[in-house]
């Protein structure tokens, strides 16, 4: 799986995960799918995600991921998948909120959007099982544990 990953950091959190790390993650989301890809992942701060999500969602607040897949024009065939616009705050806060560790968290991220730039989603019931199960399955090859346990389980 070749990845050729544009990382763009807009944000002043640290520490951040390398960029061998998102390749590694990119990568690993996408090798069932594709056998090259290229794609950009912009690191962000809460105000550029707010305003992000607020102009493509509707929703007025930051959030975790935003994903942004390209669509090929029709006879056109390109490794280009689309952009991720990551959330460093947000991310960070809700590893803590949730127990995760930050690598944990990032890497469960950044396989989640790249997941949307396939295609996945999780609005309907049966969609959202089976990208959350893919999910868990790639993280569990990463040595990281279900995303989706809760403390109580």
């Amino acid at each position: 799986m070749i990845v050729d990953l544009d990382l763009q950091i807009a944000t002043e959190s640290i520490p951040l995960p390398s960029q061998s790390d998102f390749e590694q993650w990119a990568a690993l989301a996408l090798s069932g799918y594709r056998s090259e890809a290229e794609l950009t992942i912009r690191l962000v701060d809460a105000a550029e995600s707010q305003q992000l999500n607020h102009q493509y969602r509707g929703k007025d607040k930051a959030t975790n991921v935003l994903s942004f897949p390209f669509q090929n024009p029709p006879g056109l065939t390109l490794p280009l998948i689309g952009d991720l616009v990551i959330c460093a705050a947000v991310v960070e806060q809700e590893a803590v909120e949730q127990s995760k560790t930050p690598q944990a968290h990032w890497a469960h991220m950044v396989i989640h959007g790249c997941l949307h730039l396939l295609g996945f989603d999780h609005i309907k019931d049966d969609d959202a099982e089976e990208m959350e199960q893919l999910e868990i399955t790639l993280l569990a090859k990463l040595g990281f544990n279900n995303p989706y346990l809760t403390d109580a389980e």
